[in-house]
């Protein structure tokens, strides 16, 4: 699918399209994602089930719900969210990352819709979801007030965007930058701009000025000593994610 240039940098994209193959490694260029997965999940999940008064130990408990993630890479986020009954599509503007995502997908017997296309786009020809997520991706793209717009554009009346990203100030650009890309080689080097870190208070501003409704927001807290992540509800020094509704 052809896509407009938007809010897509290039060479942010490029990035990710040269590690495409490595999506579904848990020790390869990805393993930073792999081991915030499980913390994401829970924060998505029970983020939906409140808001949807959705049961979770049902089966399908996201059933008739249709969610959009962008940014999807290789579907980390579009499987579990199909294995729970949702109706998922995955957008990404890295059509690299797509044969990967797809692959994985149909070995693994889920149906997911995923394009390469761009927010924009998508929000062009009218589509509408229950749910946005928006992970890691803003801090990517080129202009994050139009990307926003779009996501709101996206929504439907009531629906729910999650959007995690990462603060901008020195723990950050140690543990992010110097800590995962340059001490732990968990990244390659490159792979974030400091610059295009995102606040909190940034970001809830963009968010308030797209129409949506910032309702809560928690960091994701890593633990060098447990190796291990966890969602705070006080410290969002590096990494966070807010909910919002439309």
């Amino acid at each position: 699918m052809q896509t407009t240039q938007g809010t897509i940098d290039k060479n942010e994209v490029a990035k990710f399209e040269a590690m495409a193959a490595e999506w579904w490694d848990p020790n390869g260029k990805f393993k930073p994602l792999h081991m915030l997965n499980p913390c994401r999940l829970d924060y998505i999940t029970s983020q939906i089930a409140a808001e949807y008064d959705r049961d979770l130990k049902a089966p399908a408990p996201f059933k008739g719900l249709r969610i959009l993630d962008i940014g999807c890479g290789g579907g980390l986020l579009c499987e579990p969210m199909a294995r729970l009954g949702a109706t998922v599509v995955g957008a990404d503007a890295a059509a690299g990352n797509l044969p990967v995502a797809k692959l994985h997908a149909e070995q693994a017997g889920l149906e997911i819709d995923y394009r390469h296309t761009t927010a924009e786009d998508l929000a062009a020809s009218g589509e509408k979801f229950d749910i946005v997520l928006n992970m890691e991706v803003i801090e990517h793209v080129a202009n994050p007030q139009t990307y926003l717009n779009a996501c709101h554009t996206l929504l439907k009346d009531g629906g729910m965007m999650i959007a995690s990203t990462i603060n901008r100030n020195k723990k950050s650009y140690m543990m992010a930058i110097i800590g995962a890309e340059v001490i732990m080689r968990w990244l390659p080097k490159g792979t974030h701009e400091w610059s295009k870190f995102i606040t909190p208070d940034e970001l809830y501003t963009f968010i308030e000025n797209s129409d949506l409704r910032p309702v809560d927001r928690k960091g994701f807290v890593f633990n060098p000593i447990l190796w291990s992540w966890s969602i705070s509800a006080k410290d969002l020094s590096v990494n966070y994610v807010t909910t919002s509704i439309k």
